[in-house]
């Protein structure tokens, strides 16, 4: 499940994966390092004599073990990882780059654990926003800030700083992003017109995503109108989606309590229960866990439900479904919605040079628009989506590059999600515990969406005191 599928692996955890397959990639440049260490933490061959602001010296001799290379089934964006690791010995001729891919998936749980445990991760190493308190209570991350600058990442200003700050904790900086999503509500735009909607113009409040899910649902036929997850802790996950859309708290400030058994909480609950059971707006079946919904829509069978863009990415490759039958606008009431993505951290106690050239790789693949990862010419060349929303890291004039360069060379029609991008929603992140938090959630969730007679106030109370003695054995 990645891109589209990816984050959500570690998410609900429900992916076992083949053995990792180690493949190394030699970054081919005459003169590169064939392998070993870097010298001492001081960095020998630092012309900086050491300075941790300072680049990195291109005569450095370094070796970069680094995870999640595409693997070879993924050709198109192995051969740009080739491409981009001899672009980058241009300059840093004396960089080895050890790719490790991964079968089918990137990490997944248990694995990501036990390589924290083990201290076996490699220098550079894949992680998703929520991983951070994990990866700190192993000691496994090195405090990069005074490596990260305006020197070593030039477009750092631009950065969203709200993504920067899921990957901060006491003020100190742990790692660098590759991508991030916010919520937002993809609809169908064939079942809006169908139903006399405007699809440029989705559902901008919960009461209007009720009266649309109303309409679609009218057109018979088995269609759903609005469509939400019960299972595999991914209702939790939605759950929380529309309580930060109500301005709600699934915690309170503290991180010690829930805050999700107030008015708030009930108001998502019990407009759920209205349009599942009062409207008939939701369809049938229930208990549905992520990739359900992906395939209703990609069918025709519902018009709408919360996801992130790259949902559509994942529909289309591999449910055979079209672009263009699909838009997104914010999420619905718009106070907050929730937000993630991945990045990468680099391994504690690695020499000075190391993390200078760590940060010197993800500067070039994932932080400069035009090249590496924001190279969209070279993507829609290689046949690889182009012009959806987000992965966006980007503000002011870079953000505006980006979406120019986005649109010029975009395989989709960019204009079906402009109402996503006139609105943007400020991005909130996942609560502490947030698995365990969201598999408790989702007894809420189905408790509504299968019992029409659920007893709305005991099921929030409930939860709330389970999701108390989950924050307890913190």
């Amino acid at each position: 499940m990645r891109r589209a599928r990816l984050r959500r692996t570690r998410r609900v955890g429900a992916v076992t994966l083949a053995s990792a397959l180690a493949l190394t990639v030699l970054a081919a440049c005459g003169t590169s390092s064939s392998g070993g260490d870097d010298g001492d933490a001081g960095g020998s061959g630092n012309g900086a004599g050491g300075d941790p602001a300072a680049p990195l010296d291109p005569k450095a001799k370094v070796t970069l073990s680094i995870d999640c290379m595409p693997p070879a089934a993924k050709a198109a964006e192995l051969r740009q990882w080739n491409e981009d690791v001899r672009e980058f010995n241009r300059t840093y001729p004396n960089v080895t780059i050890q790719g490790r891919s991964t079968p089918g998936q990137c990490l997944e749980p248990p694995r990501f654990t036990a390589m924290l445990k083990a201290k076996s991760q490699p220098d550079v190493f894949y992680t998703y926003f929520t991983d951070l308190p994990q990866v700190l209570d192993n000691d496994g991350a090195q405090d990069i800030s005074a490596y990260v600058n305006e020197r070593t990442v030039p477009r750092l200003k631009d950065i969203d700083p709200d993504v920067l700050a899921s990957l901060k904790s006491e003020g100190k900086l742990y790692g660098l992003p590759t991508s991030n999503y916010r919520m937002g509500l993809l609809v169908n735009r064939k079942l809006f017109e169908d139903a006399g909607l405007d699809p440029d113009a989705p559902p901008a409040t919960w009461e209007e995503v009720r009266t649309a899910a109303k309409k679609i649902a009218g057109l018979g036929d088995g269609i759903a109108g609005f469509g939400e997850y019960s299972a595999a802790n991914t209702g939790g996950w939605h759950f929380t989606a529309q309580l930060y859309s109500l301005g709600g708290d699934i915690v309170d400030a503290s991180g010690t309590k829930a805050a999700f058994d107030d008015e708030t909480g009930r108001e998502v609950v019990e407009n759920l229960r209205a349009m599942r059971w009062d409207d008939d707006s939701m369809g049938k079946t229930q208990l549905l866990k992520w990739g359900d919904l992906q395939k209703q829509i990609a069918t025709d069978k519902l018009g709408m439900f919360l996801a992130a863009p790259d949902d559509i990415t994942y529909m289309v490759q591999q449910l055979g479904a079209k672009y263009e039958n699909f838009g997104m606008g914010p999420i619905p009431s718009g106070r907050a919605t929730l937000a993630g993505g991945n990045n990468y951290m680099i391994k504690k106690g690695i020499s000075s040079d190391k993390v200078k050239a760590a940060i010197a790789w993800l500067n070039f693949k994932f932080t400069t628009p035009g090249k590496g990862h924001y190279d969209w010419q070279r993507s829609k060349a290689d046949g690889l989506p182009v012009g959806l929303p987000q992965p966006n890291l980007w503000l002011n004039g870079t953000k505006a590059e980006d979406d120019a360069a986005r649109k010029e060379h975009a395989t989709m029609p960019v204009e079906n999600f402009q109402a996503y991008m006139d609105k943007p929603v400020p991005g909130k992140a996942e609560p502490p515990k947030a698995q365990e938090i969201y598999k408790v959630l989702d007894n809420v969730m189905s408790g509504v969406l299968t019992n029409e007679d659920a007893d709305v106030g005991k099921l929030l109370s409930t939860a709330a005191s389970q999701v108390n003695q989950v924050l307890a054995n913190r």
